[in-house]
């Protein structure tokens, strides 16, 4: 009986002694990513998650799309409708705006973070207002730190019919209309009303004023793809996603 008593109480104490790293094993189990969502659980849909890309303190809200291409893609920034105001200042790109149920942006930090530590690819997905739907892909994609401007490294296109309008930004910094740091003497993010890794200035606005179709009475300031419908064309929807390569 007292050895039975002895082997309860040190089955006790080393249960006792296991609870934290199982807890600890549990909160490894946050996602990152939509990307460790899909590995957790293939059959979810697309839809809002909870990820953790600054570690399991700081759970932020995104959208995770299951079904293009493969699925796992990590949504940092979409346009649908117009109905969030993309014209704000270096601290609102800095953190994040908007709904992932609807139009947002995620943010540069978590941006970064998503893509820092892991080699990432990049989907940018887009329709005009007949319905027509193309894509641009990039087998590499990653965004700086804060302390560098953001700096954004893209390469390796894949043509989905909208052509490449992303590669003329590659290693830009990132500018809003408070932090100017493109490569041309005035502002671009001012001058195009948008936020964006200008150069001089661009050929990719997505984060441009939301407006209908075509219009030229405004030039080149618009949710706007040069290499497929030029710079007098706003287009309907457009969403930037990323994933790891595995």
């Amino acid at each position: 009986v007292k050895m039975t008593s002895l082997l309860f109480q040190l089955v006790s104490v080393f249960l006792l002694l296991l609870a934290p790293l199982l807890a600890s094993c549990q909160q490894l189990l946050r996602p990152v990513d939509c990307s460790a969502i899909y590995q957790q659980n293939r059959t979810k849909p697309s839809g809002v998650y909870t990820i953790y890309p600054a570690g399991e303190r700081f759970a932020v809200e995104v959208y995770c799309d299951m079904a293009s291409e493969g699925g796992r893609w990590t949504v940092f920034q979409r346009r649908m409708d117009g109905t969030v105001n993309f014209y704000r200042g270096w601290d609102q790109y800095k953190t994040g705006f908007g709904d992932p149920a609807g139009e947002y942006w995620f943010g540069l930090d978590n941006i970064h973070y998503l893509t820092n530590n892991k080699k990432s690819e990049l989907l940018v997905d887009m329709e005009d207002f007949d319905g027509k739907k193309v894509f641009a892909r990039y087998s590499s994609f990653s965004v700086g730190a804060e302390c560098d401007g953001y700096v954004l490294s893209v390469s390796g296109f894949t043509n989905g019919g909208a052509g490449d309008s992303l590669s003329y930004h590659n290693g830009m910094k990132f500018s809003t209309f408070d932090k100017d740091q493109d490569t041309w003497p005035q502002n671009c993010a001012r001058s195009f009303v948008g936020a964006f890794w200008y150069a001089a200035c661009h050929y990719a606005n997505l984060n441009g004023v939301y407006r209908w179709g075509a219009d030229s009475t405004l030039y080149a300031i618009g949710v706007e793809w040069y290499h497929w419908k030029g710079h007098n064309y706003s287009l309907k929807t457009i969403s930037m996603k990323i994933r790891p390569v595995l």
